[in-house]
């Protein structure tokens, strides 16, 4: 007597096994996606979004503390002139913020608008040695990272790279334009008396380019 069954066994084709096993393989990955997903709600402090670095909303947050603070450290030109030219490193020390290239200093002064080509005026100040000059931007173009580099409180370390770090700089330069600048009838000022308070990197003791934090026509 035969102990073998006499009924066929049941077995998948080799093609068959494989679309099982490959639906099986895409359940799982599937399970495992929905496992690890996490829902985000927008506004919440997991969305991503609000990481991304934003230069128009950088420069609108910071750019009134920086005004501030300039207008409340600010040296008379003339005074300022003197001190450097008596000691800059100490001069340096007292009133600027080191910040690259050369310290930043906040500066303050009224003077006779000269003449001016791309929004970039002479300014004669009264007091100041004959040797020191001064030049104001007005607009519509503002260069530099000055307002960035005032107040010493603003680092490299604050960003994830360099470009968010330089875009910082532009950033706080537009909220000036549109907070200072944006009234402020440039187009005939040569002749007229300005009141100005701003910074300036020092680079040349006898060349400043002033960034204005505040200006008024008078």
């Amino acid at each position: 007597m035969s102990t073998r069954s006499d009924a066929p066994a049941f077995s998948l084709p080799g093609s068959g096994r494989r679309r099982a096993l490959t639906a099986g393989l895409a359940l799982l990955l599937v399970a495992t996606m929905i496992y690890d997903t996490r829902i985000v709600r927008i506004g919440s402090e997991d969305d991503v979004r609000a990481q991304v670095f934003s230069p128009e909303a950088f420069g609108a947050a910071e750019f009134p503390a920086i005004k501030s603070d300039v207008e409340q450290r600010a040296v008379e030109a003339a005074i300022l002139a003197a001190a450097i030219a008596e000691d800059k490193a100490a001069a340096s020390a007292q009133y600027g913020v080191p910040a690259g290239i050369g310290h930043v200093f906040p500066v303050a002064f009224t003077g006779i608008v000269g003449e001016g080509k791309s929004g970039v005026y002479q300014v004669a100040v009264p007091g100041l040695p004959s040797e020191v000059g001064i030049r104001v931007q007005t607009g519509p173009a503002v260069n530099g990272t000055d307002l960035r580099d005032a107040t010493g409180r603003i680092e490299f370390g604050h960003f994830t790279n360099q470009i968010e770090y330089q875009d910082a700089g532009s950033a706080l330069n537009t909220e000036m334009k549109k907070d200072v600048l944006a009234n402020f009838d440039n187009s005939a000022l040569t002749g007229k008396t300005i009141a100005v308070v701003g910074v300036f990197t020092l680079v040349n003791p006898k060349n400043w380019l002033v960034t204005p934090v505040r200006i008024d026509l008078e």
